[in-house]
Order: C-alpha cells, then structure tokens, then sequence
C-alpha cells in the first residue's frame, strides 16, 4: 500500500507536464464485471495425489474505474473483487477470493471528443488473498462456537481484514479498453460503455506462497470485463462547472463492540480494544453543485485472542452517495451526502500455528469464522479546501474532512448476538485526492 502511495504522488507531478498542451480533458468513473482465469495448480496436483477431482478454474470479479484523460495521456485508479466458485470436500466449502487495487497509465488512440475511444494501459498494484475450507456453523449459537470454534482452515496474505493498509504485494496488469459514450437526454453527463480485455499477473515467483503452498496462479490469468458508468465531455462543461473527484481517506468511527467483548470475556478471550479505524476511496461527482458518488471503506480491529488464536473484526461498507454542494468559494467547499449501500461484519480467530500442507488438508480444524450482511445508510457532510498546483494545473490537490453518522437498515448478527448497534454511529474521516 505504501508503494501505490508513492506511485500517487508520481502521478500529482505529471500535472505541469500535462499543462504544457491543450486541456483536452475528460473524467470517466465506472462499474465494471466479468471474469478472469485462475487456476491453483499446486493444490489441484495435492488433490490428484489423493485420488480427488481438482477445483474449478476461474474467477467471478466486480469493481469501480476512476479514469482521468488529459489530451492522449489517460491515468486511473481501479478496485477490483474476484470470487472464486465454491467446491465441496465431505462437510467442507472450499473458496478463494482476492482483491486488487491497481494505478493504471495509458495512451488514447482515439481523440477525447471521439464517439468512440481505444485506449492501451498497463497496471501496478497490490492486492490480498483469501483462501478458505470451512464448515457451515450458521445455526450455531455463539456460546457454542466459542466453547470450539475451530471448523476448518484460513489463509490470508496481506490480510485486509486487519486493515486495509496490510493490502501489500506487486501485481502488474496489461491490457486493452474499448469505449462508447452515448448522449443522455437532459443531462450533459454522457454514459459510457466499455470493455477491458487483458492479462494480469504477478511477476515475482513464490511471493504469494503460503502454509508450504504456491497461491502464485490465483493472482494471474486472462480476463474480460464489461462496464457502464458516467463520463464528462468537455465540450458540454465550462471549467469547475463539473468534475469527478477521487480521494484516499483514514477515518475513526466512535462505536465499540461491546456486547461481543463481554461475550469474549466470558468464554476466556481478550476484548477487542479501541474504535475500529478504517481506510478507504472515495469518489465524488459534480455538476453544478449537484453531487453524486460512491464510497468504499473497511472497517478492522485486531489483536491476540488468547495463547492459541489471534482475532479481528472487519466490516467491509460500499454506499452510493447523492448530495449538494451549499457553499463555493475560491479555495473552500462546503456541502452534504447522503447515500444507502452494503455492509457486511465478520469476526474471525486465526490459529497462528497450524501446520503446512499437505498436513492441514488433513487436520483442517484450525479457525473459525462467523459473519453476516445487510443494507446500511448515512447523512454526512463536508469541508473541502483545494490546492491548485500550478496557475495551468489540469487538476487541485483537494482535502477533506467528512462526518456523519452510519445507520443500520439490517439486523446484524454474529450467530445469535445482535451486532446492529456496532454497526451504526458517528464517524470522522480525512481524505486526500485529486479533483480535475
């Protein structure tokens, strides 16, 4: 995560270059889906030594694009989910899944105003992988599974369920984007439609090694993904009349698991302590003091459960947001969101010490997890102050300071324990970013 930080402020001292020529310019955010290959060939070859049939291939990913253009010069931002098909083994679900965030550069061989755009890129990012043969407890209540709550095995690397910046690694992607924007009627935004098709990878060998098993290949295969999302042409805007923002933000939410600690407590194992904090993007929509967006943010705490275990409680939140901007001066903004979306929590206890394969195939109870989802809400508000970097900047250095309060519209639990009240609260969050 500290190396995409990096490769960020790299980006920010693009912008004089890129304001030496004509602002042609263009902001673009997307909503993508697909499929990729992904193939786990050491623990297929474990499985045929067994005499047992191998897992299936492939990934199911969804995501969000943040692209900028300037001129033929395109840099963007992509979160990319992918979920793996799940296998039985005895009374045992097998799953993998991964998540990448990638800063992406490319060349347009189409003009900006174009109907259509071809564009080439190429990818750096980090990334997290989840790789899981668990037994279902959902009827379990949570005294029991606290009493044994080993039901099977999980391995994480750059687990973001200890915070989003354990994100880590080096993944390259490359590939090719098609695109057609289709005038709305009444608006001046365009809605664009794309396909991205490519091959991505991991190019250091072992570096996703894990428990004496290569997870190398579920980070590497073709894809194809399709998309539709919002774009800005140029030539229907004038100058700050509409953008489309992206930031990084670090929040605290002032809530604490407190039932989940008493039960805790009760059963032997250490609480978990403080506010959950959370790291996140945010990307914001303007057109003439009318906002629109979207959010996504992971909520984690973490610590040593007791000599054996060690445990973290993660909550993953994705909202669509819709506001107004009510105050605009030279520098500052002022202005309210609302928005609904996702959110999920999971408690998690991880056995540091289990053995490598082929012997935690055998001796799979190690771990245990409980989790559960639902549909969250949020008013928040907010204060922005913007940094030109130069007088023919292309884009300000915008920062931002957001508050609100979460509400839940779902009974959370965790086995039996209402978890809602965890769920909701206030929050703050301090954001930085780019705003064309």
């Amino acid at each position: 995560m500290r190396f995409l930080c990096v490769l960020l402020i790299f980006w920010m001292s693009l912008d004089p270059v890129s304001a030496q020529e004509s602002k042609n310019q263009r902001s673009s955010l997307h909503f993508l889906s697909g499929s990729s290959g992904a193939n786990i060939r050491d623990f297929n070859e474990m499985l045929a030594t067994k005499g047992l049939s191998p897992l299936r291939k492939g990934y199911n990913s969804f995501g969000l694009s943040y692209q900028n253009r300037f001129n033929d010069f395109v840099l963007g931002l992509e979160m990319i989910h992918n979920n793996g098909p799940t296998s039985s083994f005895r009374d045992y679900e097998i799953d993998y899944r991964s998540s990448r965030l990638y800063v992406n550069v490319g060349y347009a061989f189409t003009e900006v105003d174009q109907t259509f755009q071809l564009i080439h890129y190429m990818s750096v990012g980090v990334g997290y992988l989840n790789f899981e043969m668990l037994k279902d407890v959902s009827e379990t209540s949570l005294p029991q599974f606290l009493e044994n709550p080993a039901h099977g095995f999980i391995i994480r690397q750059n687990d973001i369920h200890r915070g989003s910046l354990n994100m880590g690694g080096f993944l390259t992607e490359i590939g090719f984007q098609l695109g057609y924007h289709l005038n709305i009627p009444g608006l001046e935004e365009s809605l664009e439609l794309i396909g991205k098709v490519g091959y991505s990878f991991s190019p250091f060998e072992d570096a996703w090694n894990n428990r004496g098993m290569s997870f190398d290949n579920i980070q590497s295969g073709a894809f194809l993904r399709l998309g539709a999302g919002i774009t800005l042409p140029q030539e229907n805007f004038f100058y700050r009349d509409a953008s489309i923002a992206a930031q990084f933000f670090y929040g605290t939410h002032f809530t604490k698991p407190n039932a989940l600690n008493h039960a805790l407590q009760a059963h032997g194992y250490n609480a978990l302590a403080s506010h959950p904090t959370n790291v996140g993007l945010k990307i914001v929509g303007e057109n003439r003091g009318a906002l629109y967006g979207i959010d996504l943010y992971n909520l984690s705490q973490k610590g040593k459960a007791n000599e054996r275990f060690n445990h973290t409680l993660n909550s993953v939140r994705v909202y669509g947001n819709l506001g107004r901007k009510l105050y605009e001066g030279r520098s500052w903004e002022f202005g309210v969101l609302g928005g609904v979306g996702y959110g999920n929590v999971r408690y998690t206890l991880i056995n540091e010490t289990k053995p490598d394969f082929p012997s935690l195939f055998e001796e799979p109870d190690q771990d245990g997890n409980l989790k559960d989802w639902g549909f969250m809400a949020k008013p928040e508000v907010y204060l922005s102050y913007l940094m030109p970097l130069s007088q023919n900047a292309v884009f300000d250095i915008v920062g931002t300071v957001y508050a609100g309060y979460e509400l839940p519209l779902s009974h959370y639990t965790l086995a039996d324990l209402d978890m809602k009240k965890y769920m909701g609260g206030p929050f703050l969050q301090l954001g930085i970013g780019i705003k064309p």
